[in-house]
């Protein structure tokens, strides 16, 4: 079950290191953030800032050294592993930089795969991917597989593969890596509803983007923004 709070995601004092005495490297240090429901958030910063370290924390696919994330007012740190990835199954979709796409299966396959994991007929499933990837204007290549595909197209795929379950959460990667800068600052930010500046494994300032009605704020979120 998930509570009625507004909140859809809450970070609270998180933080993050890898490696041990010399070799410890500090990569999130005190990380605290919101987003509310139905909200478009951006998280910015420059490569090694620790935003794909984050983004992994709050899907649960990599636990904190310290501090809590709740989803939809669940705390993942107190779920039992099984539980977690039911969790995570039901309501989470994840988009890799990488895309993750198996190389075996065709665009249909991938994107089918949370359905067949949450135990949907295998021809329902892939019928409803082919449907998505149709309006993602995939519909004469669902039967390519990963490696006939090119790189927007891979994404496309992977995209697919994040929403078919209708996730209550869909977490990105990158999401503009695979378009020119014109396209992905001029096009994709003009949707953000809230831009938050990461660097040095903090979260430095948000600011309302362009599809907000709510005035730039020039201080760090520690409360929903």
């Amino acid at each position: 079950m998930v509570s009625d709070d507004p909140t859809a995601v809450r970070c609270t004092d998180i933080r993050r290191h890898f490696g041990e005495g010399e070799a410890r490297v500090e990569v999130l240090c005190g990380v605290d953030h919101s987003v509310r429901r139905g909200e478009l958030s951006f998280l910015v910063g420059p490569s090694g800032c620790g935003k794909t370290t984050l983004i992994s924390v709050i899907a649960g696919l990599l636990e904190p050294t310290s501090g809590a994330v709740s989803l939809f007012g669940r705390n993942l740190g107190t779920m039992p592993p099984d539980e977690r990835v039911l969790f995570r199954r039901e309501h989470l979709g994840f988009v890799f930089q990488q895309y993750n796409l198996l190389q075996a299966l065709t665009a249909a396959e991938n994107a089918a795969v949370p359905l067949l994991a949450a135990g949907m007929r295998r021809l329902e499933a892939v019928d409803r991917a082919r449907a998505l990837l149709d309006r993602l204007g995939l519909g004469s290549r669902t039967g390519a597989y990963p490696r006939q595909l090119s790189g927007g197209q891979q994404q496309r795929v992977a995209l697919a593969r994040a929403l078919v379950h209708e996730p209550r959460l869909v977490i990105c990667d990158e999401p503009t890596a695979a378009l020119d800068h014109a396209t992905g600052e001029g096009g994709v930010y003009h949707f953000a509803d809230v831009i938050a500046h990461m660097d040095d494994g903090r979260i430095v300032r948000t600011e309302a983007g362009p599809s907000s009605p709510v005035p730039t704020s020039p201080f760090p979120s520690t409360a929903p923004a």
